[in-house]
């Protein structure tokens, strides 16, 4: 008999819901995980049957009426969807008071004592590791005593909070089934057949490192423990079998083992076999060693990635010993760049926008120092977010730095603005620090989006490369002449500057983290992209442009500098005819003085070569592509060239071919 007292199987349903990407959904792995332990460990594996697991975001009826003949419901919650997965277990909770709610993931807080207090209808609150913990309470279920299961926390009958003592973290691994070899999510993509889906993949669990600004090691600092070869190339095989076009591994460290090397060479087999997949997103190893280098390269190789992150996150010595990122050396980060920008490899480097510690000028000199070592394609200048189960979640940690927080509504970069949420996500974002006071965060995050305009979207790289060659002149304060500088006499510029602040001022007050346009592709767009657009849009960058050669040519003039005659000017004339740009139906031929063209190149491939004065003609190519439309150029220059900066025509020389973008 079945612990509700009937012969009937106990029905057990999963709700992890994940962002869509693409068009694309997540395959549910943290439920279908559990499903799959719970199946093998289950005392009565015949008492139960997993419905569907709910997987994207649908209304919050339909999914409640999925859920109605549940007597369990798992729930996976973190930043995306906690506050969909809080209302969905209210209204499910109030039809029928006598399911048990269970809440797991990373957003079930450590901290907070009074959480079951403040939303009672979760009946148990599952702290770490879930596959071992849903068992227990499974097996517990026709008592519904609570006592002997490990790692969770639960409300007893004097209505007090009891939080018993958390299960180790599993070490073997080999005890977990696999989801995708076992078939848990055959049912699941039988009954949607026209869906794309997107894998999340283990290859291994545990994190060493503690950065406090992350509830990946900070939470759970640990030894890394791997699922064997034999189950990570069948399931690589799965994939591709079930033409899974993208895979995103969640490894807190991949590349830190010397495996990892072989899982990325069986990767890439299957893929030449078959086509599939077509991308694997990996989050590299902290310390990058050697074999993190071999890791990534052979990845780009492959065709499997498209782009290497460099996640240098800040290079503040003092930042990084207040986020518990000490031990990972930023030369070794350095290095990694330099060896990817002489080998083509296409990178990005993430930078966190108010981490304890840093000040506007630490952050505006790492920008300067990131750019100097060979990163041409981006910086994604992230907004630090609390995490509940990060250190930095702690409000002593908070105190001890000054950190100033303000909530927002979640919004998607490059998000559809027509997908109105029924219930909409939250997240608490650090405006202020003790070190970066609240007009200085606002005057790095300017300095930030500047930079992101005029050096990552293209539209004034050369020139600014070229006086700095030319000058020794820094990349700070090259970008600060935009930023900080009197800018009275350029009002186009100013307009853009005053644009930004705007912008940071408004998120402070709680605003979105991005500019939002019903005209443009109805999206919301980074404040960088946005003004980019307009600029164009409103036929105004030409006006940009030669504001900014005078501007140069005043800072130029006021430090004493000389560039050799004319050539600011062509500079800045190669940069205006490069940038992609709607309606063209014809190439263009440009003339110049100097070999502008090849050695920009050179500095982008990290070889700079000499000036060299004599006649050069650039045969532009606008033909090969071109967009008819605002929306398609919008598009497919603006948005898709984001982290490769792909924002410049390629190019043809007297002197060789420079083809492709810049």
């Amino acid at each position: 008999m079945n612990a509700d007292g009937s012969g009937q199987k106990l029905r057990i349903g999963l709700l992890q819901i994940n962002n869509s990407f693409s068009g694309q959904n997540y395959l549910p792995l943290s439920v279908g995980m559990l499903q799959a332990y719970a199946q093998k460990y289950v005392q009565q594996p015949a008492n139960y049957e997993f419905l569907l697991p709910i997987y994207n975001r649908i209304p919050v009826q339909k999914a409640v009426d999925s859920l109605l003949d549940a007597a369990v419901v798992f729930v996976s919650a973190y930043v995306w969807n906690m506050r969909i997965s809080l209302q969905i277990a209210e209204t499910l909770k109030g039809a029928r008071p006598d399911t048990l709610v269970v809440f797991g993931g990373p957003h079930v807080p450590e901290r907070d004592p009074d959480f079951l207090k403040k939303y009672p209808f979760i009946d148990l609150a599952c702290h770490g590791e879930g596959e071992q913990v849903a068992v227990a309470i499974l097996d517990n279920l026709e008592t519904r005593n609570w006592k002997t299961v490990p790692s969770v926390s639960f409300v007893n009958a004097d209505g007090e909070v009891v939080k018993n003592s958390k299960i180790g973290r599993a070490k073997d691994l080999s005890l977990f089934p696999s989801p995708y070899l076992d078939g848990v999510f055959a049912p699941l993509m039988d009954a949607n057949p026209s869906e794309r889906w997107i894998a999340l993949w283990e290859t291994n669990r545990g994190c060493p490192f503690s950065c406090t600004f992350c509830d990946w090691g900070s939470a759970v600092a640990s030894k890394v423990n791997s699922f064997d070869l034999e189950r990570i190339f069948k399931e690589v095989e799965w994939f591709a079998d079930r033409r899974i076009e993208f895979i995103f591994c969640c490894d807190a460290n991949f590349g830190i083992l010397a495996r990892d090397l072989d899982i990325v060479a069986a990767v890439a087999d299957v893929k030449r076999r078959s086509g599939y997949p077509q991308a694997l997103s990996v989050q590299a190893t902290k310390n990058a060693t050697e074999r993190a280098y071999q890791t990534q390269k052979m990845l780009a190789d492959a065709g499997l990635n498209k782009g290497v992150d460099i996640a240098l996150q800040s290079m503040d010595p003092n930042t990084l010993t207040s986020i518990k990122r000490g031990n990972i050396s930023t030369q070794t980060y350095q290095e990694l760049q330099r060896r990817f920008t002489r080998d083509n490899v296409e990178t990005y480097t993430d930078l966190i926008l108010g981490l304890p510690g840093e000040t506007y000028a630490s952050f505006a000199n790492a920008v300067a120092t990131i750019i100097d070592n060979g990163q041409h394609n981006r910086i994604q200048f992230n907004n630090l977010s609390i995490l509940p189960n990060a250190e930095m979640g702690d409000p002593e940690y908070q105190k001890a730095f000054g950190m100033e927080t303000v909530v927002t509504k979640v919004v998607n970069i490059h998000g559809n603005l027509d997908d109105e949420e029924e219930v909409y996500e939250q997240q608490e974002l650090v405006i202020a620090t003790k070190a970066m006071p609240k007009e200085s965060w606002v005057r790095t995050r300017v300095f930030s989006w500047m930079t992101a305009l005029l050096y990552f979207d293209k539209v004034f790289q050369i020139p600014l490369t070229e006086v700095h060659e030319c000058t020794g002149v820094g990349y700070r304060e090259l970008l600060e002449l935009f930023s900080e500088g009197d800018l009275d006499e350029y009002p186009v510029i100013a307009d853009v500057r005053s644009f930004f602040q705007r912008t940071a001022h408004d998120i402070q007050n709680g605003g979105y983290e991005y500019v939002q346009s019903k005209e443009w592709l109805n999206i919301w767009w980074p404040a960088d992209e946005y003004i980019l657009i307009k600029l164009v849009v409103e036929d105004r960058l030409d006006a940009f442009y030669r504001q900014a050669e005078m501007l140069l040519e005043r800072f130029l003039g006021h430090r004493g500098l000389e560039l050799p005659p004319g050539l600011l000017h062509e500079a800045i004339a190669l940069d205006r005819s490069l940038i992609k740009r709607p309606f063209q139906t014809e190439d263009l031929e440009l003339e110049l003085s100097y070999n502008i063209g090849e050695r920009y190149r050179s500095v982008l491939r990290g070889q700079p070569i000499p000036l060299d004065p004599g006649p050069r003609k650039y045969h532009i190519d606008r033909t090969s592509q071109t967009w008819s439309t605002w929306a398609a150029w919008c598009q497919e220059v603006i948005w898709w060239g984001n982290k490769k900066g792909a924002y410049l025509y390629g190019t043809k020389a007297s002197t060789g071919e420079l083809a492709g973008h810049f």
